[in-house]
């Protein structure tokens, strides 16, 4: 594990819950295995919280207290957040602010409302008052704009649920955008800090669904569709470090960059194997290179000890990606309504262990 950072990867993980951080185990992951960062979503707490009893009695006594749940929510998850950044403060500093973050996300069901992302990104920003921490805004088209604004007002954002080229340029542009509209105002650019996140498992599984059924058909397109299967998230994530290349290696961005401008580092996210049949460092092993970061379970974590082969693989068989990703039309996959699909089908996603949380604290605020 720690050997992957010495390829530029930082790995953080996917995994927030009180007792990983009281009992010491967080401090051990960040000493003994390099651990660089975390993040945090709302299936993740609404599991932590659904299936554990260390909540209980704080959400017994805010309950008592008339809160509603959404407070009792964003109690807890704040705590859990501030706690975490704090024992990750030491890796803040020593890399200078490249990483040691922790995120937390906007209420996924403002993920179509800019106003309403805006103020509530500001607003957890305020009350989490740590350097080292990370507003989670997903990136849709209503995502966008919100993004910009944040980055101009200093509030470090990770962009998440992000599936497609065409909307990662959009990313990019809204973060330097962002950077530039400081800029103006005559702000400091030096210690902002974004990610871009992007989902790789789930394309794949519902890719590997529209090839399959060519399987059998014969001829180019059975071959093709041998190819393609399982290789597209990792081909698209291929083709998205080139474009981070030449968008932070412009021009344009090297006149922020000389006031200290960050670049913004890709994620790769969504890393652990949906179908049984991959390895489990599938989503791993061919993306670790400079500058960017991957987000693991702990099933994941384990694994890479057990059978890992750290080594710098992201610039390798850019080609072969390439191929893969100019095939999809002839087996009549639109790659840009796939990530599409797959952007609305997101957003349901982290909607519902949002509802499902929500009702977990009413369950548990009258036990």
């Amino acid at each position: 594990m720690k050997e992957l950072g010495t390829f530029g990867q930082s790995i953080w993980l996917d995994y927030i819950r009180r007792d990983l951080i009281a009992n010491g185990g967080l401090r051990r992951l960040i000493e003994e295995d390099g651990l660089r960062g975390m993040t945090s979503n709302p299936s993740i707490f609404e599991k932590a919280i659904a299936e554990s009893h260390i909540y209980d009695q704080d959400i017994r006594e805010m309950a008592l207290k008339t809160k509603d749940v959404k407070a009792i929510y964003e109690t807890l998850s704040q705590c859990d957040v501030q706690n975490a950044a704090d024992e990750f403060r030491s890796v803040y500093e020593k890399t200078d602010g490249k990483d040691g973050y922790v995120s937390l996300e906007v209420n996924p069901h403002l993920a179509h409302d800019t106003k309403g992302t805006i103020e509530e990104a500001r607003r957890l920003w305020i009350a989490l008052n740590r350097p080292n921490v990370f507003i989670k805004v997903p990136a849709t088209s209503d995502g966008l704009p919100a993004i910009q604004q944040l980055i101009c007002e200093g509030i470090n954002v990770n962009v998440t649920l992000l599936f497609g080229l065409p909307r990662y340029r959009q990313v990019a542009e809204a973060y330097i955008a962002g950077l530039e509209a400081r800029a103006v105002q005559g702000k400091p650019v030096k210690h902002i800090a974004s990610v871009a996140s992007f989902f790789l498992s789930r394309i794949d599984t519902l890719v590997d669904h529209l090839v399959e059924k060519f399987f059998d058909s014969g001829g180019k397109k059975t071959e093709i569709a041998r190819k393609v299967r399982g290789q597209v998230a990792i081909s698209s994530a291929k083709a998205a470090y080139q474009i981070y290349k030449e968008i932070f290696g412009s021009d344009r961005f090297r006149k922020l960059a000389a006031q200290g401008a960050r670049v913004q580092r890709l994620l790769w996210a969504s890393t652990s194997a949906k179908n049984p049949d991959y390895s489990d460092v599938k989503y791993i092993e061919p993306l670790i290179g400079p500058d960017t970061v991957s987000t693991v379970p702990f099933e994941t974590i384990d694994a890479y000890r057990d059978h890992g082969d750290p080594e710098s693989r992201l610039e390798q068989d850019v080609k072969q990606a390439n191929w893969i990703m100019a095939r999809l039309p002839e087996l009549g996959i639109s790659i840009d309504k796939v990530t599409w699909q797959l952007e609305d089908e997101g957003v349901k996603k982290f909607d519902e262990p949002f509802d499902k949380l929500m009702e977990t604290l009413i369950k548990k605020s009258s036990e």
